[in-house]
């Protein structure tokens, strides 16, 4: 019993000295949105090809959950689709964490419905309206007879907060709509693609880089007398799109080491390059 417990010691070990080494200076935690995984994982796999002695590890959760990691110390780099709020950079500062925020890049946020759905043109007062409940079918904006289902990312996420804020209050800090008790909040952007993409009656947002074929995206008009406008890249980079935001990337005092050295490569020429094929929007051009 002794032997074999000896043996399995050993493959054990011969196993793990096998790995690539990574020292703790070189590993990067980073947690946060949703909407930048898929980015954010782009870039980590581009700078661990370059840097195969590094290694960065990226999980969603939301912008909150990010900024909660970093608050706590348990991540390198939180990604944020929001700014942090004055709360959060408190209790921060309560623990002796300092928030240095980095923007890293833009995103224009999605309205979208099912294909089959005529409604093709909202404006943001219709999509207040929507989402609040106060319109319920979609003949009342053009559409056929029949339910609307509104689809929302949770309360923990940044685009979540984003979209309250600058949709369903028209961007008025003194606004108190929420979104409809029936509306079903899921985890993901993923997830309300998926169910948008097998719903008619659905409608829901995200970052323009989950947009697909099974959905439809429809264009935005800031008002009733303003043109009506497509979640395009030049369009956010206009600034003719009116549901865009910056993306941010949060660390502890400004960066250092090994986590400077991956947010260098995220602001670099190859780094935003990325962004744009990721279906973001570069800072830098």
């Amino acid at each position: 019993m002794k032997k074999i417990i000896a043996l399995c010691a050993a493959a054990f070990c011969l196993h793990f000295s096998s790995l690539p080494a990574f020292s703790a200076e070189k590993y990067v935690q980073i947690k946060g949105s949703d909407t930048m995984v898929n980015l954010v994982q782009a870039w980590a796999e581009e700078f661990m090809q370059k840097n195969p002695s590094d290694f960065i590890a990226v999980t969603g959760g939301g912008s909150g959950t990010g900024l909660s990691s970093l608050i706590s110390g348990t991540c390198d780099i939180a990604m944020s689709s929001r700014n942090i709020k004055e709360k959060e950079i408190a209790l921060a500062r309560g623990k002796n964490i300092e928030p240095f925020e980095i923007k890293a890049a833009l995103d224009g946020l999605a309205v979208v419905v099912h294909p089959q759905n005529p409604v093709d043109k909202l404006t943001v007062r219709q999509l207040s309206d929507i989402f609040c409940g106060r319109i319920t079918n979609w003949k009342e904006v053009g559409g056929a007879d029949q339910k609307i289902v509104i689809l929302s990312r949770e309360v923990n996420s940044g685009t979540h907060v984003y979209f309250k804020e600058h949709v369903l209050r028209k961007n008025d800090p003194a606004g108190k709509e929420e979104f409809a008790p029936s509306a079903l909040l899921l985890s993901s952007s993923q997830a309300i693609a998926e169910e948008v993409a097998g719903n008619p009656g659905a409608i829901g947002y995200y970052g323009m880089g989950y947009i697909s074929k099974r959905q439809k995206p429809v264009s935005v008009a800031q008002d009733e007398k303003s043109p009506y406008v497509a979640p395009l890249i030049e369009n956010v980079v206009s600034g003719a799109y009116p549901i865009s935001r910056p993306l941010f990337l949060y660390t502890n005092n400004k960066p250092q080491g090994n986590t400077q050295k991956f947010v260098d490569f995220a602001l670099s020429p190859e780094g935003q390059e990325i962004v744009l094929k990721t279906d973001f929007v570069p800072i830098k051009r």
